[in-house]
This record gives structure tokens, C-alpha cells and sequence, in this order.
């Protein structure tokens, strides 16, 4: 990754702030904050620490780990949210319709929101969870960018072969208003595209763009 690109000392630099059981829990609401949602067990943490090449946000085998909304500060007008994991069966019903509510709300109300990165685990993808997120990001306007986690675990053909079939429905589905790449966090795979929205969103300028469709 090219040291001119300014988001990534940005994202070493970043530190957990608060954990939010509500929306009225969350930071002020100004500046620019990206969200990252995903199915339980879909990669979402694991992602963030790659990005962030730091062990901000909490990884578990056991899915549905991340009952918060988790706010880490870039700087003083940037951040990220690790939102909720969601969907995972084991959860007891009253806590996820505990999640359920505080999500939409965050999604519903959250001014400072520029964007969403929305993980679904290449084996597994367009789960009910990930198509509300997508009817909604459309609705609302809202940039979202999908990356296709734990694609380590296909052969490069085949993880192409469903980066193509996803995309295909997603036009079909959504226009063109969705973006998706593949991302493997242990084999650091997808860092420069994911990076590349990343600066987008949080208007940070790159001397080196790189197209996160590719």
C-alpha cells in the first residue's frame, strides 16, 4: 500500500471510544462515520482489524458476539462503527429484537453516517439481513460497499466466479448503486479497494485511486 495514501495512517491511529447499548449512548453527532454491518459470523470484526491493522474490534468463533454499537475514533471529525452482528439463531428472541430496534434507529436517525460497508461471507451471501440492508441503503441513499469476506476460503476461480454472480444480481436488484469486492482478512486480500471507499467516504484525498469494482 502506497505511504501517500493518507487513510491508512488514519485507520492505524484508530482507538475504541465508547460502546453504545442506544442511540442516545452514541458520540455527538457531527463529522463523518462509517458503519460496519454484517450477518453474525459474517467477518465484520475480523475486517475492521485488518483495515485498521490494529485488534480494536472483538473477534469470536461464537457468532453474535457484538451486541453494541462500538464507535473507534480516526480523528477528531472521522470514525468508524462496528454495528451489531445480527441473525444469528442461538441469540434469545428479546435481544434480537433488542438489536433490531436500536439498528434501525442508529440507521434511521445518525446524520454523520457517509457510508456502510456490509460484509457477507462469500459461501453465504445475499441473506435475508443483507438484502434489508441493501432495500434500505437504496431507500435511504446511502452509499454501501460489500465486501465478500473469508474468500480464502474458495479457489481464486471460484471466488471470482461468485464476485461476478453477485454483482450480476446486485445490478439486477439494485442498479447500480451498490459496490463489491472480495476480501480475505488473513490473507490481507482486498485492503487497497476497501481502503480506497474508505478515503472516499471520509473525504480524505488519494494520490493513488484504486477502483474498488475491479
Amino acid at each position: 500500500m502506497s505511504t501517500k495514501n493518507p487513510i491508512v495512517g488514519l485507520c492505524q491511529q484508530a482507538t475504541f471510544t465508547i460502546s453504545a447499548a442506544k442511540v442516545d449512548q452514541c458520540p455527538a453527532d457531527e463529522g463523518r462515520e462509517v458503519a460496519f454491518a454484517g450477518r453474525s459470523n459474517a467477518g465484520k470484526s475480523s475486517a475492521i482489524n485488518t483495515l485498521t491493522h490494529a485488534n480494536l474490534a472483538r473477534t469470536s468463533k461464537t457468532p453474535g458476539r457484538t451486541q453494541l454499537l462500538n464507535f473507534f475514533r480516526l480523528d477528531d471529525e472521522r470514525r468508524l462503527v462496528d454495528l451489531p452482528g445480527y441473525g444469528y439463531a442461538k441469540v434469545p428472541i428479546p435481544l434480537k429484537q433488542h438489536w433490531q430496534r436500536h439498528l434501525e434507529a442508529y440507521l434511521g436517525s445518525r446524520e454523520s453516517l457517509v457510508g456502510v460497508f456490509l460484509m457477507m461471507d462469500i459461501r453465504h451471501p445475499l441473506t435475508d439481513f443483507d438484502r434489508m440492508m441493501l432495500d434500505w441503503s437504496i431507500a435511504a441513499d446511502m452509499p454501501l460497499h460489500i465486501l465478500l469476506t473469508k474468500a480464502d476460503k474458495l479457489a481464486y476461480g471460484a471466488a471470482k466466479n461468485a464476485l461476478l454472480q453477485i454483482r450480476r444480481t446486485l445490478q439486477t436488484e439494485w442498479g447500480d448503486g451498490v459496490s463489491i469486492q472480495l476480501f480475505s482478512a488473513p490473507k490481507r486480500q482486498g485492503i487497497e479497494e476497501a481502503h480506497a471507499v474508505l478515503a472516499r467516504w471520509l473525504d480524505l484525498a488519494m494520490d493513488e485511486a484504486v477502483d474498488p469494482s475491479v
